[in-house]
């Protein structure tokens, strides 16, 4: 089961993250969109399937969202109602502060019996107030004895300018981080900069590293690529334009992905460092999604 693997910190954990449909979807279609990601996935042996909790990131930077915000179906909501049938453990991104801490106690509470992993979102812009920090939510879940288990979101660009994410990880493993998975890498030396300060500051404290899961996502269109962008995804210089000047630029990232996801299981090996990979699609496109999919499965036959 995921929740033993995660908390025996096995290696080679493979997620695959889904956006639940938008919000005001009507039922029919969204059991037609469910039944189509679960066709999707069946027989691709993944650990767990995370299911993304969309927050509105647009006070996060000046530049125009290249494709508009709409709300989506809460996680918890579109797992339990919609891709029952599909017997993959699920992992609840939860943004939490949209609640109040006693809305958050409750959701707790509603849903501890049938959520096994979750993972904590915190505000997107530090301008921005929340109802409910990332610290208070933790605390709240300490108090509750919750017996979810609990994820944290790492940032490798972040490390860029602030050179203190492992210090942030080591935070959240403090507050009952059991796992971390990543925001989508394409600066293979950022992700490699934060496994290596993050390894040897365990070392340091005579700590074993939880696993650290990176996320993957294929582009296939420009407008694809000025959004990831958007999202703060950084991509170096050099890959920007292969890909913007690429006459298959889906395939150009896919070969992308699959030479970092090599780099960093060899990276980590010999460490003893627990990795893994989450495989998204950023676009709602059908050749990106498949693309997503075939990735999947060359990361499975790889691992």
């Amino acid at each position: 089961m995921l929740r033993e693997k995660i908390l025996q910190r096995k290696n080679g954990l493979l997620f695959y993250g889904l956006t639940p449909p938008k919000l005001h979807t009507e039922s029919e279609r969204l059991s037609a969109i469910a039944q189509k990601q679960m066709e999707r996935l069946s027989g691709i042996a993944i650990d767990g399937l995370i299911l993304y909790d969309i927050q509105d990131e647009t006070a996060r930077i000046d530049t125009p969202r290249p494709f508009p915000y709409m709300p989506t179906l809460p996680p918890e909501t579109y797992s339990e109602q919609y891709l029952g049938a599909l017997d993959v453990p699920k992992i609840i991104y939860k943004s939490v502060g949209k609640y109040s801490p006693e809305e958050f106690r409750q959701w707790l509470m509603n849903h501890e019996a049938n959520i096994d992993c979750t993972v904590f979102v915190g505000s997107p812009s530090q301008s921005h107030q929340p109802a409910l920090p990332l610290s208070e939510a933790y605390r709240i879940r300490q108090q509750l004895r919750s017996s979810m288990v609990l994820g944290g979101v790492a940032i490798p660009e972040r490390h860029v300018t602030k050179q203190d994410e492992h210090q942030r990880m080591f935070d959240k493993i403090d507050n009952g981080c059991s796992f971390f998975v990543t925001q989508c890498v394409y600066n293979l030396d950022n992700a490699k900069n934060v496994l290596s300060e993050y390894y040897y500051a365990c070392r340091d404290k005579q700590q074993l590293p939880v696993p650290v899961v990176f996320t993957l996502t294929p582009c296939g269109s420009l407008k694809t690529l000025d959004f990831m962008k958007w999202l703060g995804i950084e991509i170096p210089v050099w890959l920007n334009n292969e890909l913007k000047h690429s006459e298959d630029i889906l395939k150009n990232s896919i070969d992308a992905c699959r030479k970092i996801a090599i780099e960093l299981m060899e990276f980590s090996a010999p460490k003893g460092i627990p990795i893994g990979f989450n495989i998204e699609s950023v676009a709602v496109r059908k050749d990106e999604i498949e693309a997503s999919i075939e990735l999947l499965k060359d990361l499975r036959r790889l691992m």
